[in-house]
């Protein structure tokens, strides 16, 4: 299990309509695919996802890129592949920060493992606790109509859960959006909201309370994610549960979150979490504090998607289900054969290392050049 080379390659995938965050209106997502080889050929995949650029994070596909080829690669090559633990520890010791590029590595090192010994990540990880997992939909359409008609175009399709983008527009339009797609889907589909962290504390308050008639099941990272006080005040002053996204991306940022209370719910995202061991200690911690845990995106293909979906089929606190809908987004994919959706759910993979093939004629479709 030596490994040989680690290769990256950037490309670019639009999106089959603009995504309207707080931060951003998205119109296609950067990624950074990264191929870690064997002596005997065994190969692994990984990728990065990134919002636009340094966006939603101070990382962008461009530094996940530096990051690997100058500072990881040239001492990955000829170590053991199958020494995960070891060569995360040592990765974090190598570089501080940058969770984006150590995950993308992680990832491939994962799916290596899998695939040497024929037996998929989830495995690996304990074994899965659910088959499938209810999908979540994001609902981020600048024009109110437009929104309205995806909506009822996607409940067509069993989609049950629909997740809102918020704080991109003032309370009062969010408020009126939400009631709207509340009247439209009805009283049985579960919506909730994200403001990716677009209020201050005093917004953030009148906001949710504007939003508590249409019963929403959370609200996503009210604040910046620097203030946990006010997260954790902001909590205990609403009925709606509060989750923490971009507060969450550590198990020191975990035990912080449940130290102060009043958070209900923590957001799991490979990608921020630098990779699939630091997710799943974040799992353990919030199973350990009663805390329920939802599996986030970054708009991945059906290569991070499935990476993402091993850790929401093997961890037990994941009951609020997720929102692995890149594939369903983007204008392309790199893989043989998707990722599967059915009844408003992502169904588990079950081929060995992450269950996908990248095709890399389809990849080299969108790579940069």
């Amino acid at each position: 299990m030596k490994i040989a080379d680690v290769r990256v390659t950037l490309a670019d995938i639009p999106v089959t309509r603009p995504h309207t965050m707080s931060f951003t209106t998205l119109h296609a997502v950067n990624f950074a695919f990264v191929r870690v080889e064997t002596t005997d050929g065994v190969t692994g995949w990984g990728e990065a996802a990134c919002l636009g650029g340094p966006t939603w994070s101070e990382e962008s596909a461009e530094s996940v890129a530096a990051t690997i080829e100058r500072y990881v690669a040239p001492w990955l090559v000829g170590r053991d592949a199958s020494e995960v633990e070891p060569l995360r520890l040592e990765m974090a010791r190598r570089v501080q920060g940058n969770p984006f590029a150590r995950a993308a590595v992680e990832m491939a090192l994962w799916d290596l493992n899998g695939k040497a010994i024929g037996v998929p990540v989830h495995r690996l990880l304990g074994g899965k606790v659910r088959d499938r997992v209810p999908l979540s939909w994001s609902l981020a359409v600048a024009d109110p109509d437009a929104e309205l008609a995806e909506a009822h175009a996607k409940v067509a399709l069993g989609h049950r859960i629909f997740k809102i983008k918020t704080a991109a527009h003032p309370v009062a339009q969010d408020a009126e959006r939400v009631r709207r797609i509340r009247e439209a889907v009805g009283p049985d589909v579960a919506l909730r909201a994200d403001a990716n962290q677009g209020w201050d504390r005093p917004t953030a308050l009148r906001a949710i309370r504007a939003l508590e008639p249409y019963r929403l099941d959370f609200v996503e990272q009210p604040v910046p994610k620097w203030d946990l006080g006010g997260m954790a005040e902001i909590a205990r002053s609403v009925s709606v549960p509060i989750m923490a996204d971009e507060s969450c991306c550590s198990p020191h940022d975990a035990m912080a979150i449940a130290r102060l209370g009043g958070v209900s719910i923590l957001a799991l995202k490979l990608t921020k979490s630098a990779g699939i061991l630091g997710t799943m200690a974040i799992a353990r911690i919030a199973e350990a504090a009663g805390l329920g845990c939802y599996v986030g995106c970054m708009i991945e293909t059906s290569l991070g998607t499935a990476a993402y979906l091993h850790v929401a089929l093997a961890a037990t606190p994941v009951t609020w289900g997720c929102e692995l809908f890149g594939p369903l987004l983007l204008a392309g994919d790199v893989v043989r054969r998707p990722v599967q959706y059915a009844d408003g759910a992502i169904l588990a993979l079950d081929g060995p290392g992450l269950g996908v093939e990248v095709d890399e004629r389809r990849l080299k479709e969108w790579a940069r050049h």
